[in-house]
């Protein structure tokens, strides 16, 4: 596949033009959460409703990228990434014209089916241009657009909303996608279109509904709450209908995605690492800025700044991880980095109202360091565990997985801290008697009541309560990332070269040599 239709020469030109639209969409993902106070100011809505700006888009992702697949197989993997792109700036430019809350959120829903559909296309577009003896490095580069794409959104959306307005961050997304649709037409190569199938309506009504059921649940189970009868019944009926999905998956003889792909070991290993890779990215990028902003009282652009050396960081690793995957495998890149990033989160959890940017940005840049190490060689690995005719499938899997896990563990994440302030709350509370009160400094008049005074007590005492739930919160991520540092050691270690074809099978022993089954796809 890779190197085919697509000369030595090129496919360096061809991979940048696809970053650019890689990155356009997943830096949209984040760079709209710091407009959110700007934006409901602007619009005069409620914080609970002008949260449905961001909601909206991640739920439509989900439904969305099931689709990918076969529009590449239909109409063109180039085709359908030039249609993207375009729509993409369209529906960006409706954003930025928006009129009231109800005409945005009705335009971030038509901004959201190419952006579902780009992360697909590229990827499967990456592994037919590049020969398949330098995708590690190749990966390594792509890899930019979905790590340093959300760790730049709150540095750019935090200036320009500071300093300009915030449709702005809708507007700057025209000319980037008018232009990258150019030259994807001009660099890129025509790959002739798929295997003709019927579209799997029953199927895409399945996954569709029951993503969106799920995902609406915990979005808005922090609210309802979550022994609530709509979370329940959403999150029942989620499930449900994702079981008749799969049923419908094996009966028919065009399956919307491929559920058989789940049979490849090295494919599904490499799922559970990026869920929780991502589950671990979203965390970090929300909370640390969240808690700059809230606890240090820093500017939304400030705490960009403060975490920007940590995307800095995974830049610059990201490619050399990719040559070493060429080199080495993705195994042990694979348990270092995810043994680095836990330990990276587990430093998180020192998070106090007192801690200075020294200790923030060298707490992030370690567990960045962990996430530029794994992140691509477990994504490139997975995908090459599978044959070639199936990639596409795996693409599309692969991208449901990191949105679904991403938007469904920030929303169990903020349910921990929820509950965790308001247990620490109590407790702390319980401790605040009277020999507490009379150490309250006298900061208001002599003779009057020192309402000043207990008013900097209570702010003290809610910013310890918040930074003891982050820190509760930093905890079990890094937890659950030292769990994916074990599932690591069932990668494939050696050089692409050295693997035989992949094959169904179940998980190898973790051994040196035997573990080898999710050879790089001979076709790329």
């Amino acid at each position: 596949m890779a190197g085919s239709e697509s000369s030595p020469g090129r496919w360096g030109l061809s991979l940048a033009v696809l970053i650019v639209g890689m990155f356009m969409s997943v830096l949209d993902v984040t760079i709209v959460n710091v407009a959110i106070p700007a934006i409901q100011k602007d619009l005069g809505t409620t914080l609970e409703d002008v949260l449905w700006v961001a909601t909206a888009y991640t739920l439509t992702l989900g439904v969305v990228v099931p689709l990918s697949s076969w529009a590449g197989d239909r109409f063109g993997l180039t085709r359908v990434y030039q249609a993207s792109l375009l729509g993409f700036a369209a529906g960006s430019a409706l954003c930025g014209l928006a009129w009231n809350l109800d005409s945005l959120i009705a335009f971030r829903v038509l901004q959201a089916v190419p952006g579902g559909i780009l992360p697909v296309i590229t990827l499967t577009l990456v592994y037919r241009i590049v020969p398949k003896e330098k995708i590690g490095a190749a990966m390594g580069m792509y890899g930019l657009g979905i790590v340093f794409a959300p760790a730049a959104g709150p540095v750019l959306g935090g200036y320009l909303v500071e300093h300009t307005d915030w449709r702005l961050i809708f507007y700057i997304n025209v000319p980037v996608g008018i232009l990258g649709m150019v030259a994807a037409y001009g660099v890129l190569p025509r790959f002739p279109k798929g295997p003709r199938r019927r579209f799997d309506v029953l199927g895409f009504l399945a996954v569709g509904s029951g993503l969106f059921a799920i995902l609406l649940a915990f979005s808005k189970a922090e609210d309802w709450g979550w022994s609530s009868y709509r979370v329940l019944i959403l999150i029942t009926a989620g499930l449900l209908l994702l079981a008749l999905f799969v049923i419908i998956e094996l009966e028919v003889e065009h399956p919307l995605l491929d559920v058989r792909v789940f049979r490849y070991w090295p494919f599904t290993n490499s799922l559970l690492l990026l869920a929780i890779l991502q589950v671990g990215l979203m965390g970090v990028l929300f909370y640390v800025p969240v808690f700059l902003q809230q606890g240090q009282g820093l500017t939304a652009f400030e705490a960009g700044l403060r975490i920007l050396p940590q995307a800095l960081v995974v830049g610059v690793l990201m490619p050399v991880a990719g040559k070493l995957y060429d080199k080495i495998g993705p195994r042990w890149l694979a348990v270092v980095g995810m043994a680095l990033s836990a330990y990276g989160t587990y430093l998180l959890c020192g998070v106090t109202p007192a801690m200075t940017e020294g200790a923030v940005v060298f707490w992030t840049c370690v567990r960045a360091v962990g996430m530029g190490l794994a992140m691509m060689p477990i994504m490139t690995a997975g995908i090459a565990g599978l044959p070639p005719e199936k990639v596409n499938q795996g693409s599309a899997l692969n991208n449901v997985a990191r949105q679904v896990s991403g938007a469904l563990g920030l929303a169990v994440l903020a349910s921990i801290a929820s509950m965790r302030q308001a247990q620490l709350s109590a407790d702390r509370g319980a401790l605040f008697g009277q020999a507490r009160v009379a150490e309250v400094p006298v900061l208001g008049p002599p003779d009057g009541r020192n309402l000043t005074g207990m008013y900097a007590l209570y702010r003290e005492f809610q910013l310890h309560v918040l930074a003891g739930s982050y820190s509760d919160i930093f905890l079990v991520t890094a937890a659950f990332t030292l769990v994916g540092a074990v599932l690591a050691l069932w990668m494939r270690s050696g050089p692409p070269s050295s693997a035989p074809p992949p094959a169904a099978a179940r998980p190898p022993a973790p051994r040196e040599g035997s573990a080898r089954t999710d050879g790089l796809v001979g076709a790329h």
